[in-house]
């Protein structure tokens, strides 16, 4: 049976094929497709965990407990997740573990671009690299067998390009059926492996580096890796989606093909170098491949070429890579042809917060929110600017209020990050002047921590929780306030009022997130104070609400004066048109804010028609 599938789909399937039963993760692209195809397969357990370090040590004690288990993440998750992910290679897993982690080159949706394999080599356990969806599916098993053979977690590494592509997938006729579990493996008592006291951890030091070197004998005759014999005069090696690209670009080339890139097979690289004239490694991001082929003695001499000839940032195409190869002189001919910009260039288009979305209220609000200026600090008559407000940003649908015309973030770095970092710069003396801005999936993700940081440090921080009951910019996840698992069936429901409260903060205000004149005062309020204060900022996710609004926005022409006050909320639903605003009424969800900013009382509510709907 064929099936066209996407590269996740495909991670799913073949996850359920090899009998995996339980599945962890966290929502981050382009990896979230893979946990949500996976939950629709009926005898399974999946749930999105409170964050990636928690989703591995679940999956880590379900493959102790016996199950084949999948955790799912992208690549910056490991980073959270890089604790248990180093413990586990000392311990070991006991059934299969497979944590699949999605690099994103050229950061289409991500803070950072990082290459996971360095964390494989790190942690010393195998790491796979399937370049199309048939690799996806097939080596999902392999990659359980590995882990059961060698007692170790191993690593399936994706990037963006092959979780998203599509390619023809060939499986069994059963592959849909209900199987049984692939590994039954009772749990044995046995502290010296599993209880990572130092000198536990000494021995299995030893243990892991005995199983290093039997998974390098493993790799080197592994089907997995293999060498296609062409033309001896230029030999690729590549691994991952950029052995597609070498394919296309060097269609008569000899290809070495590394599906198992670490441990290294030091030897059979090197028979295919000895094999060929010269040596040319394409691979995306940092050159590991590269810099373990120029490390090999017999190589010494070798003409070898990866880094010095392609680029070390983004993605690659096979564009790129004939193209740089024509330009260093290592194959003859001309360079392809650049694609040719379009005639007439479109208007860019940023990214914005959808029409209604609860996050702009509290974002127009910061943007127009300035601290009394500190007249003892500058000398007698000196004019002191105003200064707005520092906002410290989190990760979510919300970092776009750092974007014009809202302009309300100035920093943003990581998950969990907002609270902390405003803690510090009020240390660093900005007290009454920072507002931590954090999402409700964020805060449960790893926010927490920060507040309780807060309150232990007796500061007096603002912290505003946009609480839109979702983990909203990677598709709408559930999230622990959803009140649902992944699934869909209803689950408890963690209360972010009681969490605040719980861990000492007693200034704590749920506020309706349309309310543009109680969003600022009581942010002003807050800052005020001498102690913690959180303002829940409470309001649905549009793309969760079912349904036209009943209501919708319309501009009076004869009343607008054109001073487009409207169009700084940022709101897609408001548009220019000969010297007025107009308002979209098929974008527009009735949130009102537009007619709470309007000067001139231009804009009013009207219940929607029906051919509005």
């Amino acid at each position: 049976m064929k099936r066209l599938l996407l590269g996740n789909e495909a991670l799913a399937l073949g996850a359920r094929a090899a009998g995996v039963t339980i599945a962890t993760g966290y929502p981050g692209t382009p990896s979230t497709e893979i946990l949500e195809h996976f939950a629709r397969y009926p005898g399974v357990s999946a749930e999105w965990s409170v964050n990636e370090k928690v989703a591995l040590e679940v999956g880590a004690g379900a493959a102790l407990g016996g199950a084949r288990t999948m955790v799912t993440m992208k690549h910056v998750g490991l980073n959270v997740a890089a604790d248990p992910f180093f413990a586990a290679a000392y311990t070991g897993t006991n059934a299969g573990l497979v944590l699949i982690c999605a690099d994103d080159p050229g950061m289409d949706s991500s803070q950072g671009e990082q290459d996971n394999r360095n964390y494989a080599k790190f942690a010393k356990v195998p790491l796979l690299e399937p370049s199309d969806s048939q690799e996806c599916f097939d080596m999902v098993a392999v990659a359980l067998q590995l882990s059961e053979e060698f007692d170790t977690p191993v690593v399936l590494r994706t990037t963006g390009r092959v979780s998203h592509s599509q390619s023809v997938v060939e499986m069994a006729e059963d592959a849909f059926e209900v199987s049984e579990p692939g590994s039954a493996r009772r749990f044995v008592p046995d502290p010296t492996k599993y209880v990572m006291l130092p000198a536990n951890a000494r021995r299995r030091r030893l243990a892991l580096e005995e199983r290093l070197g039997r998974l390098r004998e493993y790799a080197e005759s592994s089907p997995i890796n293999h060498v296609l014999w062409q033309d001896r005069r230029l030999g690729i090696v590549a691994d991952g989606v950029a052995y597609q690209y070498a394919r296309e670009a060097f269609p008569e080339a000899s290809i070495l093909k590394l599906g198992m890139p670490y441990p290294f097979p030091n030897r059979l690289v090197t028979e295919f170098a000895a094999g060929v004239e010269m040596l040319l490694v394409v691979e995306e991001l940092d050159p590991f491949l590269e810099e373990q082929i120029r490390a090999l003695p017999p190589l010494a001499g070798k003409r070898i070429h990866g880094k010095d000839v392609l680029p070390n940032i983004g993605e690659l195409s096979a564009a790129v890579v004939r193209a740089r190869a024509v330009e260093h002189g290592l194959v003859p001919g001309p360079a392809p042809a650049p694609v040719a910009p379009a005639p007439l260039p479109l208007p860019p288009r940023p990214p914005v917060l959808c029409a209604g979305c609860p996050h702009r209220t509290t974002f127009h609000a910061l943007s127009r929110m300035y601290v009394p200026p500190d007249l003892a600090a500058a000398p007698e008559g000196t004019r002191i600017p105003r200064e707005r407000v520092i906002v410290t940003g989190d990760i979510g649908c919300y970092t776009l209020g750092a974007l014009p015309p809202l302009s309300a973030m100035d920093t943003c770095t990581c998950m969990g990050a907002s609270i902390g970092t405003a803690l510090g710069m009020e240390m660093a003396g900005y007290r009454g002047r920072v507002v931590a801005v954090i999402g409700d999936g964020t805060f449960y993700h790893s926010g927490i921590t920060g507040l309780v940081d807060v309150v232990a440090a007796g500061a007096a921080t603002t912290v505003v929780i946009m609480d839109n009951n979702t983990t909203a910019m990677t598709g709408g996840n559930v999230n622990p306030g959803s009140g649902l698992h992944l699934d869909g069936t209803p689950a408890p429901r963690v209360d972010l009022e009681s969490v605040c409260r719980g861990v000492g903060v007693r200034d704590v205000v749920v506020i309706d997130a349309y309310d543009l004149a109680t969003v600022r005062a009581e942010i002003e309020r807050a800052l005020g104070t001498d102690e913690p204060t959180v303002l829940i900022v409470r309001g649905p996710c549009q793309l969760r609400v079912r349904g036209p609004s009943a209501e919708v926005a319309l501009v009076e022409p004869a009343t607008c004066n054109g001073c487009e006050n409207c169009l700084r909320i940022g709101c897609p639903a408001l548009i220019r048109s000969e010297g007025k605003v107009v308002v979209l009424p098929d974008m527009c969800t009735g949130c009102n804010l537009c007619v709470q900013v309007c000067p001139q009382n231009a804009i009013s509510l009207r219940a929607r028609e029906r051919s509005q709907s």
